[in-house]
């Protein structure tokens, strides 16, 4: 029986609500991991919080990955919405990431529900760059924080600053989750950096992606 992965993204599309500041989804860190899982054989879905047309940032499509993302763009223009997900179906869990992630995935408590229950469950849970926004002040049923004592890594202080948006940010995802428990990793900005620790998977960027993805697929199988 093949195995299955839900990659779940944002449906924020703006940075503070500044409509001159368009953000949204990372391309990369959804469509990376999509044909990874598809590659390895996997049944793979994509959600929002939302539902319906993903926001993609702007900044993350050029000349390039348009052609090779083509599939994986064409399924984010419409996208199940993550509280109508059967999310016991999954093997593992994939956030992707992009600035729009840091606004609708932390509190959203469907997430907080899924999350909890893989945890609970042993299922993989996996994130990149600001995905691990999807674990800011989660819970799991006994009321610890979701990753207290996990090592995790995701966009870091200094690269948020090197953007030139730690003041547009509702929190700063590493000062997050570390006051949260967890043994946060901090790599070299910008460079691959993938951490793996219990049922996480995490990566630091967008040049993590592929290799959460690749873990992801090595636990799986």
């Amino acid at each position: 029986m093949s195995k299955s992965v839900l990659i779940v993204v944002t449906s924020h599309d703006t940075i503070a609500g500044d409509k001159d500041k368009p953000t949204g989804l990372w391309l990369s860190e959804a469509a990376e991991p999509y044909i990874a899982f598809q590659g390895a054989g996997f049944k793979v879905d994509i959600a929002s919080t939302k539902g319906g047309s993903v926001p993609i940032d702007p900044n993350s499509v050029d000349d390039d990955s348009a052609p090779r993302f083509s599939e994986v763009t064409r399924l984010l223009q419409n996208t199940e919405r993550i509280k109508d997900v059967v999310y016991e179906r999954y093997d593992a869990i994939f956030f992707a990431g992009g600035h729009g992630a840091m606004f609708d995935f932390p509190g959203d408590p469907d997430i907080q529900n899924i999350i909890a229950y893989y945890k609970d469950d042993g299922r993989i849970i996996s994130a990149v760059c600001h995905g691990p926004a999807a674990f800011a002040d989660a819970k799991t049923k006994d009321g610890k924080f979701l990753v207290d004592g996990i090592k995790i890594t995701g966009f870091t202080n200094e690269e948020e600053e090197a953007m030139n948006l730690t003041e547009e940010m509702p929190f700063l995802l590493q000062s997050k989750l570390a006051s949260n428990g967890a043994g946060f990793v901090e790599g070299a900005p910008m460079e691959e950096n993938v951490v793996t620790s219990a049922n996480f998977v995490t990566g630091q960027n967008p040049a993590s992606a592929q290799g959460v993805a690749e873990a992801v697929i090595n636990r799986l199988k």
